[in-house]
């Protein structure tokens, strides 16, 4: 029954684009070097270092520039800016480090060949991956089966995190299918036609969306047995949601918590815990030392902008439901929450324009080092929050006090994925990213939220 047909997966598409984008570059290097009259470097045994540093950087620097955001990469005029950003900056920083990379040659126009070939190896692959591997033929063509209750929302994560991935219909399992499903373009099929609109529609996955056992009649239960049977492809919504979105579907989760929490081992692994209490200290002495370089700069800056204090001290919930003082260099007007502590909205009125710039390149959290030295914070983990909107928020989103078992972070995997939180249901999505952090915390994860947090500087996405 099943249409084999190809598609490749998130983890699989990332994969290919990395490794594609740096055998393109040292084939066209290769070409260039066997071509032209260039020879700065050259792709031998010998020079095997060289080559390996190129390497390490672009794909440092493709990741900052966001090469490997696949709804980006799927349309080359949101590409193609990016492209030549990791071009320029991997060519820098390889031409500043002679000491791993050749010297530089004394025929200059060797640099720009260097850098040509770069930029031209990567838009020929990156053409020929929105042209081929992103078009209708790659797409897994997906069935829903269940209860309609949550469907526009499982539809649009879907949607938004693979570009590739493409719900055809939807198959209702309700008691009352009197009402139908008003979303564009989600056809809506009965039960007893699901094996026929497989067939007819070359469905490659089904997902079981349910909430309640008892939807799947018995009928439904026997074809999905069938189908299993033969080989195809059935997943449960909530892990693929979190596979897909790369965060914990809470609303989702019902009495049955315990199979979607297994928290991950790092969290009593004291080796990993260890090193990143290391890491803690020395990158919050770094930050500390960098924060003195910049406070002349900020304090001027504040001073123009609003008089007032150049620090702001604010009460924080932390691990375990340790209320601690968090320090930030002040972004707002004097006496900004004089009536009462409330949400901070986009084009807040009360952000100073200083404040404003200090926030989007996230300056004003450098202060916070101090609170990491001294214990109460981690680098990475869940943003903490004001003890009054904890206090409101818990009451209303399930597991978020889940978010207090470890320690909150100066950045974290909510803060390089979501926009400010000023509303309940941007804290829901937050609780969503930091849940997945806790549950699948590990050194790579963290690696990943450090790059994550410089393109977040970069691109000026700080609030």
């Amino acid at each position: 029954m099943s249409h084999k047909g190809i598609h490749f997966n998130i983890s699989e598409r990332k994969i290919l684009l990395r490794l594609v984008d740096i055998l393109s570059v040292l084939v066209v290097l290769y070409f260039v070097s066997r071509t032209f009259a260039f020879d700065y470097i050259t792709i031998t045994k010998e020079n095997w270092i060289w080559v390996f540093v190129l390497v390490i950087y672009l794909s440092i620097f493709g990741t900052i520039f966001e090469l490997y955001d696949l709804q980006k990469s799927s349309k080359f005029e949101l590409i193609y800016g990016n492209i030549i950003l990791t071009a320029s900056v991997t060519v820098l920083f390889y031409f500043l480090t002679p000491y791993f990379t050749p010297f530089l040659p004394d025929n200059r126009l060797q640099i720009v060949y260097f850098y040509l070939a770069i930029i031209l190896a990567l838009f020929i692959w990156r053409f020929v991956y929105v042209s081929f591997v992103v078009s209708p033929r790659f797409y897994k063509k997906v069935l829903i089966v269940g209860e309609t209750s949550n469907i526009e929302t499982i539809i649009k994560a879907f949607n938004d995190s693979d570009p590739n991935y493409k719900i055809i219909g939807f198959v209702n399992c309700e008691v009352d299918t009197t009402k139908s499903i008003a979303f564009k373009g989600i056809k809506e099929y009965s039960p007893k036609d699901m094996l026929q609109i497989i067939k007819e529609e070359n469905i490659s996955e089904i997902v079981i969306a349910s909430y309640n056992a008892e939807t799947i009649t018995s009928d439904i239960y026997k074809d999905l047995m069938t189908l299993l049977e033969s080989g195809f492809s059935i997943k449960e919504y909530t892990q693929v949601y979190e596979d897909m979105t790369q965060r914990v579907p809470v609303q989702f989760v019902g009495k049955d918590f315990y199979k979607y929490f297994p928290f991950s081992r790092s969290n009593q692994n004291k080796m990993y815990l260890f090193f990143n209490s290391l890491f803690n200290i020395i990158i919050s002495v770094i930050g500390i030392l960098g924060g003195i370089i910049l406070m002349p700069m900020i304090l001027l800056g504040n001073a123009l902008a609003s008089k007032g204090p150049l620090f702001y001290i604010q009460e924080r919930v932390g691990k375990n439901g340790h209320i601690f003082k968090i320090i930030k260099f002040r972004t707002m007007i004097r006496n900004a929450e004089m009536n009462g502590a409330v949400w901070s909205e986009k084009n807040d009125s009360r952000i100073t324009k200083f404040g404003k710039f200090l926030r989007n390149t996230r300056l004003d959290e450098i202060p916070q080092f101090l609170n990491i030295l001294k214990g109460d914070m981690s680098l990475i983990g869940p943003r903490p929050e004001r003890p009054r909107f904890v206090n409101e928020l818990s009451k209303t989103l399930p597991f978020y006090e889940t978010r207090h078992i470890v320690k909150p972070g100066l950045t974290g995997w909510a803060q390089v994925n979501t926009r400010y939180g000023a509303s309940v249901d941007d804290s829901l999505l937050k609780l969503q990213y930091d849940l997945y952090y806790i549950k699948h915390r590990s050194f790579f994860l963290d690696i990943n939220i450090m790059i994550k947090t410089l393109s977040t500087m970069i691109f000026f996405r700080g609030q």
